[in-house]
């Protein structure tokens, strides 16, 4: 329960990061191209900190420990964060806030992955409270500041991420009774090509996924939304993906994870292209509902699938590396072209690059799971 929690409380106050953070950036003057430079911060940090932090949890044997670690140092850095007025303060604050912020994700994940492992339930069943606590907070949230000003934005925030740390001193750590990682261990990852090569065209779709994160609140904006309306979208998108999280173990199991993401891949570039035709904020809440389908089915089985390509010592640090590939470099690349694709030719031009993006990464999954079935013993 501690764990659910956590992810639940973590994750309610994650909403206020990526659904309302770009509105809060907007407030503060910076154009959309400048926006996309402020949220790449994030994504190139973690690409070192997810692998630092995943280093020091497997070399030490703990991931509560680093957990409480980078909680203390998200606390500190998010006040000066949130409060900076200028783009040179928002992007020197946003580098150290992100150090600490981006890994917490994942170790939880990891956490919560191998914690379901040891009790013998589906990762989804603990993972689904993030989810939940994203909806949750993302619709309570949208309504506050609608209200009282995105200014105050770091109130909410805060107060979630205060919580967050508390919770995680009551998790359970998870011992691995194996020796602990040492540097060249690391190589192992970077050598196992059915792993790598399955990032690289992972990283196609997710890209598309990253862009929404970055841009749809702004895009809603565009088409006459207000605060609240971009708090419902995200609340609709992220029950769809807690249901579709929560309920897989049961039927997500009929098919290869493979075919699965390939699924979820048409999904998105179905998505995105109906958002490229959309004039009315409003359709953009009802079809929210396909991120359940896109993202909750993407999420989980690339996620259970990446566990199977990692040896047991370097689970931790394996998921951090699936986390800096899928988040950090997508989210790069997400936040720089997005923002470029935005100010230069509009939202509706960016979800029809999005599309095409997730159509070949599709296609691309399709083949490497073609090929690898037939060259490889890897599942």
């Amino acid at each position: 329960m501690p764990l659910k929690m956590l992810l639940f409380s973590f994750y309610g106050a994650n909403t206020m990061i990526v659904s309302f953070l770009p509105l809060l950036l907007t407030y503060r003057g910076l154009s959309r191209q400048e926006v996309g430079w402020v949220l790449a911060i994030g994504p190139a940090v973690s690409i070192v900190a997810q692998l630092f932090w995943g280093y020091i949890s497997d070399k030490f044997q703990t991931v509560k420990n680093v957990l409480i670690i980078t909680l203390i140092g998200l606390l500190i850095s998010s006040v000066f964060y949130f409060q900076a007025q200028t783009l040179m303060l928002i992007l020197c604050f946003s580098i150290i806030y992100y150090f600490f912020q981006s890994s917490i994700a994942p170790l939880s994940d990891s956490l919560a992955q191998r914690q379901a492992e040891e009790i013998g339930i589906s990762f989804g069943s603990i993972r689904t409270w993030g989810s939940i606590g994203f909806a949750v907070f993302s619709i309570l949230v949208g309504e506050i500041i609608d209200w009282t000003g995105i200014q105050y934005l770091i109130i909410p925030y805060f107060i979630m991420a205060s919580i967050t740390l508390i919770l995680s001193t009551r998790v359970k750590d998870v011992t691995i009774k194996k020796a602990a990682i040492q540097l060249k261990d690391l190589h192992k990852l970077f050598k196992n090509a059915p792993l790598i090569i399955f990032l690289v065209v992972l990283s196609l779709v997710s890209i598309t996924h990253r862009m929404n994160d970055s841009y749809m609140s702004l895009f809603i904006s565009d088409l006459g939304g207000g605060d609240n309306i971009v708090g419902l979208a995200w609340f609709i998108g992220v029950v769809s993906e807690a249901l579709v999280i929560a309920f897989s173990g049961r039927w997500l199991k009929n098919l290869h994870p493979l075919i699965w993401i390939t699924t979820s891949g048409l999904i998105y570039a179905l998505r995105w292209i109906i958002y490229s035709l959309i004039a009315n904020p409003m359709l953009i809440v009802a079809f929210q509902v396909l991120n359940g389908f896109s993202y909750g089915i993407f999420f989980v089985m690339s996620f259970q699938y990446v566990s199977r390509l990692i040896p047991e010592q370097l689970q931790t640090t394996g998921h951090l590396l699936y986390s800096t590939v899928i988040f950090g470099i997508s989210g790069i690349i997400a936040s720089l072209g997005g923002g470029y694709l935005f100010e230069q030719f509009g939202g509706s031009t960016l979800y029809f690059v999005m599309a095409i993006l997730a159509l070949l990464g599709s296609c691309l999954i399709l083949l490497y799971h073609i090929v690898i079935r037939k060259t490889s013993k890897a599942v």
